[in-house]
């Protein structure tokens, strides 16, 4: 690079830097999309698949649709016995609140192979929850839950005995683990069971037996487990030929709100962008640039400069604007997905973290790279007719 380049690209006005404002966008584009589709992956990937979701189908109850199968116990068990199906394990919703200690409601979901809790404290049992065990939020409604861990703690939950009234009864459950509250796969404040116990309460506040309310009201979702992945599209097939609503969890891949595959295609779109115009504005502000500077350029061809020297003066610039709008792009892409992070994960329903948010080493290398290549080679082709002019013939008409 020309010892005259930064010089001239700080001082004159009609030097490349002009091509800096645009570049820059294009480049923060491009790191947003990627930043976006990597939070989305990177939550997928973790939070879906690499809980076991490629193995796992979502089964799903819809009241008041005939046309879906309940997940009843007789269901259930015809869940079970489609091939490839190993476990079925049924969610019931329902609510327990503090009985002794703290004022909070929490809403209660069966623990299934489906939720990956990022455990804080304590530990989920290998085997599974027992009857008498709860995971519940490290905090929930403003109230600490940690000093509760190892605990058997009384719980209150309603036991309905009419159409329209109940009574208050307790439940002593053990705190075998904690878990972030900032995961809500389920809602905010919700306490996972066994899924016995689960059925137990839904069926209490149903005013029934849990055995009389699995078979009747049954459960509101399920998931299924077979034994691989390849297994999956049959089962899923051999479910819904039944009559169950029945998914892949895998497809939540594929099922996000438009947002994963926009980024995705974005960013694909936008590494062909930035370089078209990298390369566009390198030709048309180098010509532009040039030609404004003919008649500087002139004079130095007249005392000595030579053709080549006039052309890295040009590179020079060039790398200068496309380095400085390449880090300029990273940087304003990378905090903007790191601040969107949050609404991303509500609207995915999947956590997000800040490293989740930040986009893939190969994405960050083309945003920084393009512009400087794109800009470089766009001035090698926009300057050459303005160089090749005689520079005794430009200074006369100059002067």
């Amino acid at each position: 690079m020309s010892r005259w380049s930064l010089c001239t690209w700080k001082r004159d006005g009609r030097s490349l830097r002009r091509a800096l404002p645009t570049l820059t966008v294009l480049a923060a584009l491009l790191t947003t999309a990627a930043g976006v589709a990597a939070g989305a992956a990177g939550a997928v990937e973790r939070d879906v698949l690499g809980s076991g979701g490629l193995t796992q189908i979502e089964l799903s109850s819809f009241e008041g649709d005939s046309s879906v199968r309940s997940l009843t116990s007789s269901a259930l068990r015809d869940a079970r016995g489609v091939p490839g199906v190993r476990e079925v394990v049924a969610d019931y919703p329902s609510v327990l609140y503090a009985e002794d200690e703290g004022t909070y409601d929490l809403t209660t979901h069966t623990l299934t192979p489906g939720d990956d809790l990022p455990v804080t404290r304590g530990a989920v049992p290998a085997a599974g929850l027992g009857r008498d065990e709860v995971v519940l939020p490290a905090a929930t409604q403003g109230s600490d839950l940690t000093p509760l861990l190892g605990r058997t703690v009384a719980f209150g939950y309603t036991r309905a005995t009419g159409a329209a009234s109940g009574t208050t009864a307790v439940v002593r459950l053990r705190i075998v683990a904690l878990y972030d509250p900032s995961w809500q796969a389920d809602g905010p404040g919700a306490a996972y069971l066994a899924e016995e116990s689960a059925a137990f309460l839904a069926a209490a506040r149903a005013g029934r037996t849990a055995e009389a309310f699995r078979d009747r009201e049954g459960a509101r979702s399920a998931v299924a487990v077979v034994g691989h992945q390849t297994q999956v599209a049959a089962a899923v097939a051999a479910l819904q030929d039944d009559g169950f609503s029945a998914s892949a969890v895998s497809d939540r891949v594929r099922d996000l709100p438009g947002l994963f595959g926009a980024a995705d295609l974005a960013m694909r779109v936008g590494v062909l962008v930035l370089a078209i115009a990298a390369v566009w504005l390198g030709a048309v502000r180098a010509a532009d640039s040039a030609r404004a500077r003919i008649g500087q350029f002139g004079v130095l061809r007249i005392l000595g400069v030579g053709r080549g020297e006039l052309r890295r003066i040009l590179l020079g610039e060039a790398v200068l604007s496309g380095a400085v709008a390449g880090v300029g792009g990273v940087l304003v892409g990378a905090g903007i997905s790191v601040a969107a992070a949050g609404s991303l994960s509500d609207l995915l329903g999947l956590p997000i973290t800040v490293p989740d948010a930040l986009p893939g080493p190969a994405w960050a290398v083309a945003a920084l790279t393009l512009p400087t290549v794109g800009l470089a080679l766009g001035t090698l082709l926009g300057s050459r007719d303005a160089l090749r002019r005689d520079p005794y013939l430009t200074a006369r008409a100059g002067a």
